[in-house]
């Protein structure tokens, strides 16, 4: 296991909120099909970016704790990238660029008591809600693998809002491939399983049995604490494999979410709290930030509560 990566229970790591839905709601920005990596493609646009990520660094720093530098390239796969006129080598090209804009931030605030960890970040070939067309284990490493290949630099490879197992797997065997190492992150409904009807247990043990325990650990994303914790073992060994959260603060369902037209930021103390007590829980939870809705207000609430 790469020493370098936040494995250490004793340090919290932050990451950030919703990049999207800030840019989108905050900055008023458009953002067509929700693709943060389309601002790489001028100066102002990665100026946006790099001002983004430094309200989080700098709550990193102040608290000494770690960070995790996510990389806004969540659409930055052919599919979607081809949605947006761009072919495969200018998409490989946005993926190499977010990872140096991340790294650049790194060389900008990471010292002795805030370690920080570059990952790149891929989304799910198809809607992050719903499960859609699936694919199979192999179809989804040959589709991947084009990017995670693209993410030359970063220190892990972070899976966010997989709705089904065989995408997680096929990304988790492009990264070993590779030689790096993954995070997955799991969504769920309201009732605390995937979109795809798994339970949080059946994804995690199918994934770890068909990759040799490949991830490094999970985390749970894009659903409000109300949706998942219940079934969160405190004593179970596949509940010891979740080491990460980046909640909604919202207790909307997906359905909700998408049909919604004003912004539910829920309640940012709310969620330091929630965050607090599920750490509480399971004390082997050690990365903590935010989904759709949150802000750096949520994710300074969850600090405050936890480091």
């Amino acid at each position: 296991m790469n020493a370098s990566l936040p494995l250490a229970p004793e340090r919290i790591y932050l990451t950030d909120g919703g990049l999207e839905t800030t840019l989108i709601f905050h900055n008023e920005l458009d953002l067509p099909c929700f693709a943060a990596f389309d601002l790489l493609k001028d100066e102002a646009g990665r100026e946006t970016l790099r001002d983004y990520y430094r309200r989080y660094a700098d709550m990193a720093v102040e608290s000494k704790c770690g960070f995790i530098l996510e990389s806004p390239t969540w659409r930055a796969s052919r599919d979607w990238g081809r949605s947006l006129g761009y072919d495969e080598k200018r998409i490989a090209a946005f993926n190499r660029e977010a990872i140096e804009l991340m790294d650049s931030l790194r060389s900008e605030y990471e010292n002795e008591d805030s370690h920080m960890v570059v990952s790149g970040s891929i989304g799910p070939r198809g809607d992050g809600y719903v499960v859609g067309q699936q694919m199979t284990v192999d179809e989804s490493r040959r589709y991947h693998q084009h990017q995670v290949d693209s993410l030359v630099g970063a220190d892990l490879i972070s899976a966010i809002t997989m709705t089904y197992v065989d995408e997680a797997i096929g990304i988790v065997k492009a990264a070993q491939r590779r030689g790096c190492p993954t995070v997955i992150g799991f969504t769920t409904e309201t009732d605390g399983r995937l979109p795809s009807g798994m339970t949080l247990e059946n994804a995690i043990q199918a994934v770890d049995e068909a990759s040799a325990n490949g991830p490094a650990y999970y985390m749970v994303n894009c659903a409000h604490f109300d949706h998942f914790s219940a079934s969160l073992a405190d004593d179970a060994g596949w509940t010891q494999r979740i080491r990460g959260v980046r909640a909604n603060a919202s207790r909307m369902s997906h359905a909700e979410l998408d049909e919604a037209d004003e912004l539910d930021d829920g309640d940012p103390q709310e969620f330091g709290h929630l965050c607090h007590q599920l750490h509480k829980r399971l004390p082997n939870l050690f990365v903590f930030g935010g989904c759709c809705g949150t802000d750096h207000r949520h994710v300074d609430a969850a600090r405050l509560a936890i480091c």
